[in-house]
């Protein structure tokens, strides 16, 4: 059934949750460490605590979600989002913190791949992409503000004025999508063996949208990270190089309800949006990669050149995200019979966090071993590689 933007809206402010959750607290531990005292490696440790309880629960509960519904599964994850807000805001010290940080994680795992479930379930073909434009939109935007305005709940009141105004948001959202989501009922399902269940993964229809997504979360992780890291190092200030990740996040967030738009008109394919998107993030990662190994043999004029390049990478980055998102879950979701669709989701998120710790890590490892511009370029040939195995996935089915 075909419903109005009120009805999914709390679905959107559910997906901005989850995202400045993320990234808004990991901002904001990072300009606390020194106060709370953190060796480096704790540090790493604590972020990296809410990307591996999503890792290990998204397809737990987005199968909990077929069971009982996708509706209570969000709200009670909200709520217990909120709930682990409020440890987080009055224990004190690295242990609350670290609780906190799971708890909100785990608590994600829930409510994230059940809203995806939610946002197919509750539309069909002829809108579905435009909804999902518009989910994806949200988290979006959550990417970009979730660090500013952690930053500036940090310095008016400390980090537990960032935890409690988390809490309040999602106590706010649980009660939104309690009383304004519609029902989605639990529809029959045949008993799964682990046979079915490999079957289910390989098969084309999940395995090919969920690349998609994986190369792109990837390489957005590493845009995320190596942009204002590389800008910094050309002289430029941190609000300057912070302001890299933001216009990425507002291009994907006014592309990617237009593609959703366009996808539902057919004026869009799956393949064009799909291969058409990892192909301009490629070619922007590229780009900044190979400006970065060229402006470090420059004396003069090569710092210039590489903010130019990391402005235009932020630009086809954002839109590449924009384009192949709202599309490959577009496709997910009309691959998947509804009675398995929070399995389904479950599992594609599980790619997409899979790709978003690789990215960054290839990047890193590649960087270390040389130059940050080489693992740059080793992320833009790995993305191109990934458009090319969807090019050939699609070619039969789009």
């Amino acid at each position: 059934m075909t419903v109005t933007r009120p009805r999914l809206a709390p679905l959107y402010l559910a997906g901005f949750t989850t995202a400045f959750g993320a990234h808004g607290i990991a901002a904001a531990l990072g300009a606390e460490t020194e106060d709370i005292g953190w060796t480096l490696l704790a540090f790493g440790f604590t972020l990296a605590l809410y990307d591996l309880a999503e890792v290990l629960l998204k397809p737990v509960f987005g199968a909990l979600s077929d069971r009982v519904g996708v509706r209570p599964v969000i709200v009670a994850g909200l709520l217990a989002f909120a709930a682990f807000s409020v440890i987080g805001a009055l224990v004190p010290g690295t242990v609350g913190l670290i609780v906190a940080r799971f708890g909100q994680g785990a608590a994600a795992s829930a409510f994230s791949p059940a809203s995806s479930a939610a946002v197919a379930r509750l539309t069909d073909g002829a809108s579905r992409g435009a909804y999902f434009g518009k989910y994806g939109s949200w988290k979006s935007l959550g990417y970009a503000l979730g660090p500013l305005i952690g930053a500036v709940l940090v310095v008016w009141a400390g980090l537990p004025a960032l935890f409690w105004a988390l809490a309040a948001l999602g106590l706010a959202a649980a009660a939104w999508v309690r009383f304004a989501v519609p029902a989605v009922p639990v529809l029959p399902r045949k008993r799964v063996t682990l046979a079915d269940l490999g079957r289910e993964l390989t098969a084309p229809g999940f395995l090919v949208p969920t690349l998609v997504l994986a190369a792109t979360t990837g390489a957005l992780a590493v845009a995320v990270g190596f942009l204002p890291m590389l800008a910094r190092q050309a002289g430029f200030g941190t609000v300057a190089s912070m302001a890299l990740v933001t216009v990425l996040a507002v291009v994907s967030s006014i592309v990617q309800p237009l593609t959703g738009a366009w996808h539902d008109s057919g004026q869009v394919s799956v393949r064009t949006g799909a291969i058409g998107g990892l192909a301009l993030i490629a070619v922007g990662i590229g780009i900044s990669g190979a400006v970065a190994l060229a402006s470090g043999a420059m004396q003069a004029g090569g710092g210039m050149l590489l903010i130019v390049a990391l402005v235009i990478t932020a630009l086809l980055v954002g839109a590449g995200v924009g384009l192949a998102t709202p599309v490959a879950f577009s496709h997910l979701a009309a691959s998947t019979p509804e009675e398995r669709m929070g399995r389904t989701m479950g599992s594609a998120e599980l790619g997409r966090e899979l790709g978003d710790a690789g990215g960054p890590l290839v990047a890193g490892a590649v960087g270390t071993a040389s130059v940050p511009g080489v693992g740059l370029i080793v992320v833009a040939a790995l993305t191109a590689g990934a458009g090319a195995l969807a090019l050939v996935g699609m070619r039969r089915r789009d």
